[in-house]
């Protein structure tokens, strides 16, 4: 009975010590310098939901921004800076000279685009619907964006780049110059899935979503299940739903064997928020999302010109120049910054999201871009700073 207890107490004090331990273990480790310049255009708050995945891994993995600082979500970003009473400041790169971008070009060892979409009236003065579209305060790519992007690339830096920053409102001009930079095609097409499609119990479904597919087909809404809309930029509305069209109403991204060898990726994961259909020109293509329709879906994405697979994640990556493209909002997820001061705190990953809820986001930035994230960090600090 004595040892029982013995065990008993022994196991209680190794949980209560174990958070304290997993703390300690990560303030004695050792800062990377690694100089990231972060893009984020659609900061709502100051938590930064656009860029804290890539801020929790930058923390987490001790990268600084100098020999001292850490990387800190409210402040090392350019982009749309919320303020108090509606107010804000916009630091982007907008206000950059020629030879203020050579010099950040020069000093940066990555840039990563996290958000280009912008921030809109509605849901920063909260006067209107924010899921009614408004007028934009500030987004888009911007050609000093692109002339950063294109000196990063001159000079062989890792270039990190996902969806939205070629789509809406970014302009075609400026998307062109991307596309020939990097070797990839938007489609014109963006896509969501949504959890339900029925408009009387979904407050998530955007207004002009509906009403743009219903003006395109006789005032008719048909849908209640479970489904994806896929939205181009010529207004066109296309609805999947499941059973009708779909076998599966989730898009999964499914990963090439020697990436998920390389990343430590899982072969499959489900994928529920916004993305963009793309195309390669030349780039190496390592995932990809699968729709999984049936043959009435096949149909209706082909007489669309939407394929059923495309590109989840491309990259470059040879002696010239790094470049990955992921065609979805990969960094932002709804994780607890907080647990980025913990060592190891990814072997407890399984008690930190929903796993019954495949909506929920959490599992895809503990399974998928947690590792894809850091591997690719690691890797290009290790080639910096190779003897």
């Amino acid at each position: 009975m004595k040892k029982k207890r013995i065990i008993y107490i022994s196991c209680i004090a190794f949980v209560l010590l174990l958070p304290l331990w997993m703390r300690l273990a990560w303030v004695v480790q050792s800062k990377k310098k690694l100089v990231v310049a972060i893009v984020d255009k659609t900061v709502l708050t100051t938590a930064g939901q656009e860029h804290v995945s890539l801020t929790w891994i930058l923390e987490h993995e001790k990268f600084a921004k100098n020999k001292s600082a850490l990387y800190t979500i409210d402040k090392d970003y350019y982009g749309f800076f919320p303020g108090k009473n509606e107010k804000f400041r916009i630091k982007g790169l907008e206000r950059f000279t020629g030879g203020q971008l050579e010099r950040l070009s020069s000093n940066a060892d990555v840039v990563y685009i996290t958000d280009a979409y912008g921030i809109y009236k509605n849901e920063w003065y909260k006067k209107g619907d924010p899921m009614e579209r408004s007028g934009i305060l500030y987004g888009g790519l911007s050609q000093q964006d692109i002339d950063l992007l294109n000196r990063m690339k001159q000079k062989h830096k890792l270039i990190l780049t996902e969806f939205n920053c070629i789509g809406s409102p970014t302009s075609s001009s400026i998307r062109n110059q991307f596309e020939n930079l990097f070797k990839l095609r938007w489609t014109g097409w963006v896509g969501r899935h949504f959890e339900s499609l029925d408009t009387t119990t979904n407050k998530e479904l955007p207004k002009w979503l509906v009403r743009n597919y219903k003006m395109q087909h006789n005032g008719q809404w048909p849908f209640k299940k479970a489904g994806i809309g896929f939205v181009c930029n010529d207004e066109r509305v296309v609805i999947v739903e499941l059973g009708q069209h779909l076998n599966k109403s989730i898009p999964r991204i499914v990963t090439k064997e020697s990436a998920m060898e390389m990343y430590g990726l899982p072969q499959a994961i489900n994928y529920p928020f916004w993305f963009d259909v793309t195309k390669t020109d030349s780039n190496k293509v390592v995932a990809q999302f699968v729709i999984d329709v049936n043959e009435a879906g096949k149909k209706e994405l082909a007489a669309n010109g939407i394929p059923a697979r495309f590109p989840a994640v491309q990259l470059h990556d040879d002696k010239d120049y790094r470049f990955y493209y992921f065609s979805a909002d990969f960094a932002d997820n709804p994780i607890t910054a907080n647990t980025a001061y913990f060592a190891g705190v990814q072997n407890f990953k399984w008690f930190l999201y929903n796993h019954v809820d495949d909506n929920d986001r959490g599992g895809f930035f503990w399974n998928y871009y947690r590792p894809l994230v850091t591997t690719i960090l690691h890797n290009y600090y290790e080639y910096l700073n190779r003897e």
